[in-house]
């Protein structure tokens, strides 16, 4: 699990805020998941993204003129 930071703030007024700052629910990251520890995605994942990619951009690139 991750660590969880806890991030203390004082206003101008003089009251304090403290925020629980968990790591895996930044707003920034889209697609971020909590998995449990040591957990690894799949290489096979990946190779399927790169044969997917790749045959997109084969297919995209036969509509361009000029071709073989």
């Amino acid at each position: 699990m991750a660590t969880e930071k806890v991030h203390t703030t004082v206003t101008e007024t003089g009251t304090v805020k403290v925020l629980d700052f968990d790591p895996a629910r930044r707003t920034d990251v889209l697609f971020r998941v909590r998995r449990e520890e040591g957990h690894e995605v799949s290489a096979w994942w990946m190779v399927g993204a790169f044969v997917a990619f790749s045959s997109a951009v084969v297919w995209l690139l036969s509509f361009a003129p000029g071709g073989a």
